[in-house]
């Protein structure tokens, strides 16, 4: 299995607001950015759209280290949070509706196609492809 290695990032001005995001893709030595925006959105959805749009690009089952500084996707994963979602029928441990869910439902599929180990970096640090990740989405809410 190919081992790829992904980067993203979402960013919102104002929360709701205009939104962006971007990802990296890094296989070998090859690399690929990808952006894009919405113009009314929050955060939490820029930064799941960030990590879907970076894995549907890849075009067989791979085996993705993927990097992100939102607590919200990574530890949805990390702390097993979806897969309780699953089990409960996109109910919360409080019962309610998961927010966002059809991005939920949609990444969740695509972890079943691709392995994927989620990864919790430091935003805004000193790591080169989270922040380029920020600058794309930054500037995919500039083309609105």
């Amino acid at each position: 299995m190919e081992k790829v290695v992904i980067y993203t990032d979402g960013a919102c001005s104002g929360n709701p607001g205009p939104g962006g995001w971007g990802s990296i893709l890094m296989y070998k030595e090859n690399k690929k950015e990808i952006s894009g925006s919405k113009k009314e959105t929050t955060n939490n959805v820029m930064e799941l759209t960030a990590v879907i749009e970076g894995l549907k690009l890849l075009k067989y089952s791979c085996e993705v280290d993927l990097y992100s500084d939102s607590a919200y996707v990574v530890n949805a994963f990390e702390q097993g949070w979806i897969y309780n979602w699953v089990k409960n029928n996109w109910k919360t441990a409080g019962k309610d509706p998961v927010k966002n869910q059809e991005l939920w439902k949609e990444l969740y599929g695509l972890t079943k196609t691709h392995k994927v180990t989620f990864h919790k970096v430091k935003g805004h640090s000193d790591n080169e492809f989270n922040n380029r990740c920020d600058e794309l989405a930054r500037k995919a809410i500039n083309t609105l």
